[in-house]
Formats: structure tokens, sequence, C-alpha cells
């Protein structure tokens, strides 16, 4: 798998990269990327911030984004994978996430925290949530503010 052969001592978090890059045999092109959240074997987010990233991330990169599939959160807790359709920069995922971030320190509750639309709907964190998102995304736009 091409995450265990990253050197996780080698990167610098928080960043966006094209993890991996699959063609069907039909010839669509299915693209990984990894939205690194914090410095791996450094800061690992609590269960409750990642779970609460997710449900927002998931539908605002939807949002932004075409052909999004998922987005899955690292077992690590450092960040998340998102996996679509189609070809994009990593600009252009980056500035989606950034804008995606922002949206979450706007918002006033975690989307789908009933136990009917979720199956740990106790363990999800606004604060951490926005804690998390507010220092990537200041992060994020000091490393891609050339390309704005």
């Amino acid at each position: 798998m091409e995450s265990f052969s990253l050197d996780h001592t080698k990167v610098h978090a928080p960043y966006v990269r094209q993890a991996e890059v699959l063609h069907t045999p039909k010839g669509d092109v299915i693209v990984k990327y990894d939205l690194r959240f914090t410095q791996p074997n450094q800061e690992i987010m609590p269960t409750g911030a990642v779970h609460a990233l997710e449900h927002f991330l998931a539908g605002f990169l939807r949002e932004e984004l075409e052909g999004v599939i998922d987005l899955s959160p690292m077992g690590c807790r450092t960040g998340f994978y998102l996996i679509k359709l189609g070809q994009a920069g990593v600009e252009e995922i980056a500035l989606a996430l950034i804008r995606a971030l922002g949206r979450i320190l706007e918002a006033k509750s975690v989307p789908a925290r009933s136990p009917v639309q979720c199956g740990n709907y106790r363990d999800l964190s606004l604060f951490g949530a926005q804690e998390y998102a507010k220092a990537v995304k200041e992060k994020l736009e000091v490393k891609y503010a050339h390309v704005r």
C-alpha cells in the first residue's frame, strides 16, 4: 500500500498530497489525496474532533469539488483520505479544503449527529473540529497563498 511506503518521519504537515492514481478498465481515473492535518507521530487528533471533521468535510468537499467518491479519516488520526473521480491538481484540492475549513469555523453544530444518522453520535466534538479547522486553514493559506 502506498501509505505504508511513505516515510512519515520526513513529511511536514499540514499538506495536501496526491497519494495514488488508479485507472479503471473502462478508462476512468480515480485519485486518492492525502489531506494531512497533523504531524505524524507527534500530534494525534482526538477521535471526537476527527469524527466531527469527517462529518463536515464529507459534505463540504462534495459541494466544493466534482467527483468526490469518499472522504475517510486515517486510522492514525493525523488526517483524511479524499477519493475522487477524475484528476485535479493538488492546489485545487487544497483551495477546496481551505474553503471547507472556513465553513466549519462558521458552523453552529455538527451535521448528522443523531443516533439515526450516525453509529457513534456521542463522540463528536464541534469545538475540537473547529480548533483543528482553524489551525490547518491558517497554515494551508500561507502554504498555498501563491495559488489564489
